[in-house]
């Protein structure tokens, strides 16, 4: 087998297979950062292997020659076998098509949402500035939206800031909003929108493939746990889960009347419950060697398609 040929067959193992082996790893939830980490690790890895898959195939080697003029002389007598047979020369197409193909599309992704998230930025800051009133009380940047419905959430840019809607400080009590300003100022800590951005890249480059398709919302929950996690170290867990609890029946009264919007609520609701459930009853901490293996196979998996590409030069050099 090719090591093209075997960068394929791991791309599409693992782009297939990896949303069930996710839904097996009961771990994740135990350790939502370092889960965090492998699905995205995961999803990058195939794009790695697809993108070094098409390299592998301009650049053809053999990986039994351990002498590198005898290396020169098989990857010469190669191309011109590729490029003198028809058979060949499909494969040295089928390798620049993938490669300059995967890479055009991540690009052209990439300025897309580089483009929609600095628009969206841009129409929240207007948006604070217009309706927005900054609590003086506060050391934090945090400002109260006027707006109906109950929702907070973090605006990350060079100004960092905490927004809570009106409606949410209705609701909740003085210790129930401090808990919930705490966990959104972990995600701004933690940079979590980095890691959205990537998981959306990822996602949108290659849509059809399932671990890629599925990488934002499971990665969202994880890094939402996390959050958790960073937000009981300085507020109690149950004082958390009753504001989740009351934010999440302010949203299920609100008046959603599109099938899309009914699927969006009750997707968020069920995130919610299974945080909830997680505060309250919080699982057992993953062992130091279970997180020791579980890093080293993050570590393995982002690692794995460059080390695979190269295996011929590295077997060359000896």
């Amino acid at each position: 087998m090719t090591v093209g040929a075997a960068l394929m067959l791991y791309a599409i193992v693992v782009g297939a297979l990896g949303p069930a082996g996710f839904r097996r790893s009961g771990w994740l939830v135990r350790a939502p950062r370092l889960g965090a980490a492998a699905v995205l690790a995961a999803a990058w890895s195939v794009l790695f292997a697809l993108l070094l898959a098409g390299v592998t195939l301009l650049l053809p080697a053999s990986a039994l020659t351990t002498d590198i003029g005898h290396l020169v002389g098989a990857c010469l007598t190669r191309l011109r076998a590729a490029y003198g047979s028809p058979g060949g020369a499909g494969v040295v197409v089928l390798g620049q098509v993938l490669s300059t193909g995967l890479a055009t599309r991540m690009v052209f992704v990439a300025g897309r949402l580089s483009l929609a998230r600095r628009t969206e930025r841009r129409r929240h800051r207007l948006l604070i500035r217009l309706a927005g009133r900054r609590l003086a009380e506060t050391s934090a940047p945090i400002v109260v939206l006027d707006a109906p419905g109950a929702a907070a959430y973090s605006l990350a840019g060079r100004r960092p800031t905490v927004v809570v809607t009106s409606g949410a400080m209705e609701i909740l009590t003085a210790r129930q909003l401090n808990a919930v300003v705490a966990h959104e100022q972990a995600h701004l800590r933690a940079r979590h929108h980095r890691w959205q951005l990537a998981a959306a890249l990822a996602a949108q480059s290659l849509p059809f493939v399932p671990v890629l398709r599925e990488t934002p919302a499971r990665l969202g929950r994880l890094l939402e746990m996390d959050a958790d996690e960073l937000a009981v170290h300085q507020h109690e867990p149950r004082i958390l889960a009753s504001a989740l609890v009351a934010v999440g029946s302010a949203g299920a009264s609100a008046d959603n009347d599109s099938p899309r919007q009914r699927t969006a609520t009750t997707a968020a609701g069920a995130d919610a419950v299974a945080r909830i459930h997680r505060l309250l009853r919080p699982p057992e901490r993953l062992p130091l060697r279970r997180r020791t293996l579980a890093r080293s196979a993050v570590v393995a998996v982002t690692a794995g398609p460059l080390l695979l590409a190269t295996a011929p030069a590295l077997l060359a050099l000896r």
